[in-house]
């Protein structure tokens, strides 16, 4: 006799965590009950809440929300790795922003995430060759979230995009993993230079506010870029700059920078 196999869904602390908090919220501010019943507590799953918010936010008289929503759900059902994303992103909100009492708060109402994760369903349509699409879609971001990502660009997981207002990242731009940065960051280019031409930002970096890393560069992991810096050669890992042009001021003295959040560099160990 051949038994077939029972798949079973693995538990989502993030969603259910999430729902517990905007439950709470509900009942404390019946004004809201409305809004956050019919965002997050009407859905069954982390994806198809963020599909509604997502589509709600960028949708236009050019493409309806409830068109655009299925491109979204088209996305994060054909790809894992957004699934993944999604979660170590928001996890990385509320580990490292001290404004963020629970994953409620990011989920429904800071635009870097949102930000964030809608950049990636536009690189998704991007790499499936929907180019018209994705563009449409930075756009909208731009003009709804003030910041402008091109879906070219490629972005790790556990990313933290504090306030995010006037964050650039351009198309040959690559971030690795558990990357924070603040508002008005430029990833971008030197002039018109064509081909590769964007910055290399390795894992665990911290991008300090109103950073320029300018050209095809690379950020070495573990290393902290000063605000206000104007980066314009490689960052060995591990490394702390400042200044315009950035040099070498130090080293961090947290491994992983981008989770300690912490902008000053005078306790950075000199070399």
């Amino acid at each position: 006799m051949i038994v077939s196999a029972v798949k079973t869904e693995q538990p989502d602390a993030v969603w259910t965590d999430l729902r517990k908090e905007v439950a709470a919220m509900a009942d404390s501010e019946t004004m809201l009950a409305s809004y956050l019943h019919v965002t997050v507590l009407n859905h069954r799953s982390l994806e198809n809440s963020l599909s509604f918010v997502l589509a709600g936010k960028l949708g236009s008289p050019h493409l309806a929300p409830m068109t655009l929503r299925d491109v979204i759900d088209e996305a994060l059902h054909a790809a894992p790795d957004i699934r993944e994303a999604v979660r170590r992103d928001l996890t990385a909100v509320l580990e490292r922003d001290p404004a963020a009492r629970g994953f409620a708060q990011p989920f429904l109402y800071f635009k870097g995430f949102h930000a964030l994760q809608s950049y990636r369903i536009a690189h998704w349509l991007w790499v499936e060759g929907r180019e018209a699409l994705a563009l449409f879609l930075q756009s909208r971001i731009s003009e709804i979230f003030a910041v402008d990502i091109h879906p070219a660009a490629r972005i790790g997981k556990g990313i933290l995009i504090d306030h995010a207002t006037g964050v650039i990242i351009g198309e040959t731009a690559v971030v690795g993993d558990d990357v924070s940065m603040l508002h008005e960051v430029t990833l971008g280019g030197t002039g018109k230079e064509r081909g590769d031409r964007h910055p290399k930002v390795g894992n665990g970096v911290l991008i300090g506010a109103g950073a320029k890393i300018l050209g095809n560069v690379k950020i070495g992991d573990g290393s902290k870029i000063a605000a206000c810096s104007v980066v314009l050669h490689d960052v060995p890992p591990r490394s702390t700059v400042a200044g315009i042009p950035a040099r070498i001021v130090g080293h961090p003295v947290a491994a992983v920078p981008s989770h300690y959040m912490d902008q000053n560099f005078e306790l950075d160990y000199c070399i």
